[in-house]
């Protein structure tokens, strides 16, 4: 049943009507008559007799015959909920979208099989899987899939990989050998690339994309073709990762270390362990793909789970631009324009020397906006606002300052410590560095790709891409440099991830670049003997997952321990915490100040009692729940974001 509380997460019996016998099936929407109110729910399953000793009550109505909640994706919400301490109403409403009655009505009833795969076009039986010789063990993974069995990879893709055609080729092998596919990926963008290069290689009407974003009827349309058997793929963000594929075969998921894959809802599973533990309950291929890798995909090449996909050396050094770091202030070029676009000498030269080669140049810059913090001109104060303290910042080069958090614009702000009232930049974003830019060379048209406008490519000629992290498009020919700018942004996060979370994004940056043997050139702006800046330069993320995977191991945070977080008022998380039969193990961090007045405390066991973890906080609030105790706690099991 629809009813999120911990104490009633468990299956109830009912009886079902002899009117609706026939189509009252397993994995239907019925309305059911709970506590003296109409709730919705799901049959689990049909049976001849109850185990419950009482009077048991009539199903209200069926909502709807189709089928959409299948055996599989059931036992699969049933290991997520348990997994993350939540509850099972909590993942159905993830898995399954709202019913669309009309796109019910407009498609006729499911084949009892997939289609058989289109034949390939004469030449093309060559052509299949033409990337992945550059790896040595690709053209065994692709063999494995097209025998029908189920191998495990992590696949580090190289500089320049066109890696949607990639995941399309093991796609057909898989559709080929009979079975179906699901694959994620992070943002709309690259579902777009990875929709085009499957429609490219299986034809049209062979697969369906599936996103929150397409909207109520789009979607459960998708969902309909999906649960139907009419497509044997499904693509999509991370709303794909229940997709009730049938015969499912492979999952795949691409750069597993972007944000946008955690879920923000209850029980706020991330869609690589979704897909890991369906493959594991499915006995299916996985493929877990990116430039970076994140220490949880080590995890599993290092366990034996998974193998690794690499290029060797010299395949790599062929493929991969020239890599250079650089200071900062002090090493600022010469020439007036150079120092007024903020570029050190390097930097400068890589950008002069493609655009007079007639290349396209790719500038990153983390922060998005004109000027997003200020400080006072005179003593460096940082700017914040008078009513609620937030950081000032400035839109445009006339505009007065604005708060980041209330909004309030603050005309006549005042420095409390010295009374200036001129202003200095204490970040520089995107906007602004494109002014500079514009500035510096003038006769060079200026392109910019950010949350508000993302571009998906830029023509391969002269020009001056600014782009924030995630939102490069991608130059014919690739980039004649990329500019890594403003490291410290990313580096100095207060984060656990962020020297991770930084190398993936420059990775992601830099392999958009020409190999070095055309010219292509990558200048990051930071200490060479950092280790992600190493890990960049030497283009080996699996050393800086080694290491990242080391450390955490030495101090006990994911993925080599389980932690949960309980976030709630105080007495609320203190209550929850006395009422949890915790592992032995278990260790108590905390706790730390949160958001609106609210506590935060961290629970940390070994991974051999991650089970019990959950099982101890799903257990406490059930308890609460079943006590009426409030207000509520957050439970977030391995959270994406720990500090």
């Amino acid at each position: 049943m629809d009813v999120p509380l911990a104490h009633l997460d468990r299956p109830f019996d009912y009886l079902v009507p002899a009117e609706l016998a026939e189509l009252a099936g397993a994995g239907t929407r019925v309305r059911v008559r709970f506590a003296g109110q109409l709730v919705d729910g799901w049959i689990l399953e049909r049976a001849e007799l109850s185990g419950h000793d009482g009077r048991l009550s009539y199903l209200e109505r069926l909502v709807s015959a189709e089928p959409v909640l299948s055996p599989e994706i059931a036992r699969l919400a049933r290991a997520v909920a348990d997994r993350y301490a939540g509850n099972l109403s909590d993942v159905l409403r993830l898995a399954v979208p709202p019913r669309h009655a009309r796109v019910e009505r407009e498609t006729g009833p499911a084949p009892s099989t997939h289609p058989p795969a289109p034949p390939p076009e004469e030449g093309a039986g060559a052509a299949a899987g033409a990337g992945w010789p550059s790896y040595p063990a690709g053209p065994g993974y692709l063999r494995a899939l097209a025998e029908g069995r189920a191998p495990r990879a992590v696949w580090s893709a190289l500089p320049g990989e066109d890696w949607a055609v990639r995941f399309a080729e093991v796609i057909e092998a898989t559709v080929r050998a009979g079975r179906g596919a699901v694959a994620v990926v992070g943002d709309a963008r690259d579902l777009d690339r990875l929709d085009a290069a499957l429609t490219g290689l299986l034809g049209a009407g062979r697969h369906v994309a599936l996103s929150a974003a397409l909207g109520p009827a789009r979607r459960y349309r998708a969902f309909l073709a999906a649960s139907r058997g009419r497509v044997p793929v499904v693509i999509g963000t991370r709303a794909a990762m229940f997709a009730p594929v049938t015969d499912l075969g492979l999952v795949a998921i691409w750069d597993d270390g972007d944000d946008l894959h955690a879920e923000p809802r209850a029980p706020y599973p991330h869609a690589r362990e979704v897909l890991l533990t369906r493959a594991q309950l499915g006995d299916a291929a996985v493929l877990v793909g990116g430039y970076a890798r994140t220490a949880e995909s080590r995890l599993l090449v290092e366990t034996g789970w998974a193998r690794e996909i690499v290029a060797d050396r010299s395949t790599l050094r062929s493929r991969t631009p020239r890599i250079t770091p650089t200071g900062d202030d002090p090493q600022l070029a010469r020439d007036p324009a150079a120092a007024s676009a903020r570029l050190p000498s390097l930097a400068w030269e890589a950008a002069r020397a493609a655009l007079q080669a007639d290349a396209p140049v790719l500038v990153q810059v983390p922060r998005r906006g004109y000027l997003p913090a200020v400080a006072c001109a005179e003593c460096r104060t940082p700017a914040r606002c008078p009513h609620c303290a937030g950081p000032l910042a400035l839109r445009s080069a006339g505009a007065a300052p604005t708060c980041r958090w209330c909004a309030r614009v603050a005309a006549g702000y005042a420095c409390p410590e010295c009374g200036g009232r001129r202003f200095r930049a204490a970040v520089v974003g995107a906007r602004r560095t494109a002014e500079e830019l514009g500035r510096a060379f003038p006769d060079v048209p200026v392109r910019t790709s950010g949350r508000e406008e993302v571009l998906a490519t830029v023509p391969g000629e002269a020009g001056l891409v600014i782009a924030t992290p995630g939102a490069e498009p991608v130059a014919e020919g690739g980039y004649g440099a990329v500019l890594l700018l403003d490291s410290w942004a990313l580096l100095t996060r207060a984060d656990l991830r962020a020297g991770e979370e930084a190398l993936r994004r420059w990775l992601a940056a830099a392999a958009l670049a020409r190999p070095g043997a055309v010219g292509g050139r990558v200048v990051v702006v930071a200490d060479g003997a950092l280790a992600p800046v190493q890990a960049l330069l030497r283009w080996d993320p699996g050393w800086f997952a080694d290491r990242e995977l080391a450390e955490r191991r030495e101090l006990g945070f994911p993925p080599a321990a389980r932690m949960a977080s309980l976030t709630g008022m105080a007495a609320a998380v203190a209550d929850l915490v006395e009422a949890a039969r915790l592992p032995p193990a278990a260790e108590l961090l905390g706790p730390v100040p949160a958001p609106e007045g609210q506590e935060r405390m961290l629970v940390r066991v070994p991974r051999s009692q991650a089970a019990a973890l959950a099982a101890a906080l799903h257990e406490a609030a059930a308890v609460r729940t079943a006590r009426k105790a409030g207000p509520p706690v957050r439970i977030q099991v391995d959270p994406h974001d720990i500090f």
